[in-house]
């Protein structure tokens, strides 16, 4: 045990399990431990790190902006929180013209149930079977894992949860009752499960149909990591409410949520956040959308994304039950437990991440590089052929 681990493992809350790894510093797609050894980060900051680590261009921005000004809560205007606002309506799908600015997604999903029942006046949300929306009280009701629910209970009453992809069950369920309804376009901690167009634009005419707010779950899926700048523009869905996070401050703290014009007025002290669209995350979040564009990482992400898959699909094991993914978000489903997979992949120096108990999941960077998805198959072949 080093010192780094030894003083963690005596201080830390102990809800993490820890890898037997202390990490150092990143560089691109690539992570370096206390003993200079390199990894292929697929791990991502769970989704957080899509551009990659120690973009200079961030360096830069919180830099910068550190030296003028760091913490302003949204009482006072500021430059650079209204900068960003421009900037995720001109991004956002039509009909989104408000942004309500958080540090996380937890927060950016309950910031959205909130407004769903306040503007409806109605309580019921419907979320899904295998969904996963975060830890907190409300995030934690919608989402679908007895592990993380059951030592919690009861949980916020009104919440139902229904199977994926199943549309007719969806239409026996949502009704006049129905505050709103809340999806991941794929589901990434519930095994990497994409939605099908028919599914997300059936559930979207539903809504419409009985006056229920459409929120779709993008902490995850967004700023790239399907091959769009949000996944929702596979399926042209046009929702009401957007919650954003992970990568959208290219790994520093920052959330939204994108609010449409079916939303009722908000009115002052309905919610509220001291943090929320600080100048700092403002500041870096401006630059994570230049460089999303300048790098064309969705572009990136798309291509590299097919390719990784096809490479993948190559592979001939009896232990493989379905390979699935949607641009550099990739889930191989196999037969066993995916822990000690997990730990031999580490062992051949790339990091990846469980998406339940058989599924490994790869979020590398957007920034990855072909050599470097040929040496994860590589490695995932070693592990699984």
């Amino acid at each position: 045990m080093s010192e780094t681990q030894n003083l963690e493992n005596a201080h830390t809350s102990g809800v993490y399990a820890k890898r037997d790894l202390v990490i150092v510093r990143g560089e691109g797609a690539t992570l370096y431990d206390d003993q200079g050894r390199a990894y292929i980060d697929c791990v991502g900051g769970q989704g957080a790190a899509n551009l990659g680590h120690a973009h200079p261009t961030i360096i830069a921005a919180l830099a910068e902006q550190s030296q003028n000004l760091i913490s302003c809560p949204e009482m006072f205007y500021n430059p650079q929180r209204a900068a960003l606002q421009k900037k995720l309506i001109s991004l956002a799908p039509t009909g989104m013209n408000r942004v309500f600015l958080t540090n996380s997604g937890t927060e950016s999903v309950e910031a959205a149930f909130k407004f769903a029942r306040f503007s409806t006046k109605r309580r019921k949300i419907i979320a899904t079977m295998r969904g996963f929306h975060g830890r907190s009280m409300g995030a934690l009701s919608a989402t679908w894992n007895k592990t993380y629910r059951e030592p919690f209970l009861p949980l916020v009453p009104d919440f139902e949860h229904l199977p994926y992809n199943k549309l007719d069950r969806l239409e026996a369920s949502l009704d006049e009752e129905t505050a709103a309804l809340i999806l991941e376009v794929v589901q990434g901690e519930g095994g990497v499960h994409p939605g099908t167009s028919e599914y997300l634009q059936g559930a979207q005419q539903l809504c419409r149909k009985h006056g229920a707010l459409l929120i779709i779950d993008e902490v995850q899926t967004g700023f790239g990591r399907t091959g769009k700048l949000f996944a929702l523009e596979h399926h042209g869905l046009q929702p009401d409410l957007v919650t954003l996070a992970k990568s959208m401050a290219g790994g520093f703290p920052a959330g939204a949520v994108l609010i449409g014009e079916r939303v009722g007025e908000l009115p002052p002290g309905i919610h509220g956040s001291t943090f929320g669209g600080n100048p700092l995350a403002a500041a870096a979040a401006l630059a994570a959308l230049e460089i999303q564009e300048k790098e064309q990482l969705p572009q990136r992400a798309a291509e590299l994304g097919e390719y990784f898959l096809d490479e993948l699909k190559k592979m001939e094991s009896p232990l493989i039950r379905d390979i699935r993914g949607l641009g550099l978000m990739i889930g191989i489903e196999i037969k066993q437990k995916v822990v000690p997979y997990l730990q031999a992949l580490t062992e051949r120096g790339v990091l990846a991440l469980p998406a339940g108990m058989t599924v490994i999941r790869l979020l590398p960077p957007l920034v990855i590089k072909r050599e470097q998805i040929n040496q994860v198959v590589v490695a995932l072949k070693e592990v699984l052929e």
